[in-house]
């Protein structure tokens, strides 16, 4: 999969209007009844074609002070994890990623896993 032009989404926030832990997964995560909303707000994410195979992370936003764009970033785990599935492609598959972080570091609502 390489990216043909560039690429915009929004990563929209995630609000628990109800949230019960119903149990433990034997790999010590819970298992969770939830009923959640995805209101408007979001991080939005560009991501651009990189010939050279890399990845690249800018980070922007009301938010950007509470992130680095380094190697535990996780917009950049995630497209580096898709880079290492497509690394047999010609041209390899690698992006400018420019991420605008709208949403607050760790509050609870899904900006992280989106």
């Amino acid at each position: 999969m390489v990216l043909s032009g560039p690429v915009r989404e929004v990563a929209r926030a995630k609000v628990n209007l109800a949230l019960h832990i119903v149990g433990r997964r034997a790999d010590g995560y819970h298992l969770l009844d939830s009923l959640v909303v995805f209101p408007s707000i979001g991080d939005r994410i560009d991501a651009s074609p990189r010939p050279d195979g890399r990845f690249a992370l800018t980070v922007t936003g009301p938010f950007a002070g509470a992130l680095t764009a380094g190697p535990d970033n996780l917009v950049l785990k995630a497209a580096q994890a898709l880079g290492a599935v497509c690394s047999a492609t010609e041209p390899p598959c690698g992006a400018d990623i420019a991420l605008d972080k709208c949403l607050p570091v760790a509050s609870g609502i899904g900006g992280g896993s989106a």
